[in-house]
């Protein structure tokens, strides 16, 4: 693919394959063809749509015990659901390394940022890579492959139906449910209201 040749994918894919285990490796690939296939139906920058994808987990293996710290040590904000439900911290992360380290554009930084989340008002790249990462052709767990069939058709009913499963999941497991994700929810679902969906 065209993609393969830009130097600036190449120095992405070389930095995600040094950081990742070859499996969150091969699921960076997976939402990253996830995410250039919605951009390509629903309009959105591809090469914004690659990046993004690509990088969206390149933090996602720093240990338990250093996410709080290594973030600290970024000058990262953290909230408090962030301090005590760490495994959230690697987006912010990921959005700072694909910055700092790659000249990313704040799109596509956001998009990282909200990948696990969510939030209000989300951009169309936004709601790509949060359900390219939701649908990737690994993902195995239940509602996975719905999504992905309510994804090609609209976009905002795929997001209210993940953005559903995630939130019942985190709280039936006893976590916290970040307030983004709340935001995230009522959001769209404040919208359907109003279109009388």
């Amino acid at each position: 693919m065209e993609y393969e040749n830009d130097d600036k994918y190449k120095a992405i894919d070389k930095y995600v394959k040094e950081k990742l285990s070859e499996n969150r490796y091969m699921h960076s690939i997976n939402v990253m063809n996830r995410a250039l296939e919605f951009a390509k139906q629903y309009g959105a920058n591809e090469q914004d749509a690659i990046y993004a994808g690509l990088i969206h987990d390149v933090a996602k293996e720093v240990p338990k015990n250093q996410r709080v710290l290594l973030a600290e040590e970024l000058g990262i904000e953290l909230d408090e659901i962030e301090k005590e439900a760490t495994a959230l911290i690697h987006a912010k992360i990921g959005a700072y390394i694909a910055k700092n380290t790659f000249g990313l554009n704040d799109e596509i930084c956001d998009a990282i940022r909200t990948h696990t989340t969510g939030c209000a008002n989300m951009t169309l790249l936004q709601k790509i890579i949060y359900l390219a990462d939701f649908t990737s052709e690994d993902r195995s767990f239940d509602g996975a492959k719905e999504v992905y069939e309510m994804a090609k058709k609209n976009l905002d009913e795929a997001l209210l139906y993940a953005l559903k499963i995630s939130i019942i999941d985190v709280m039936n497991e006893g976590g916290f449910v970040h307030p983004d994700g709340v935001a995230a929810y009522n959001y769209l679902l404040l919208n359907k209201r109003k279109k009388g969906e």
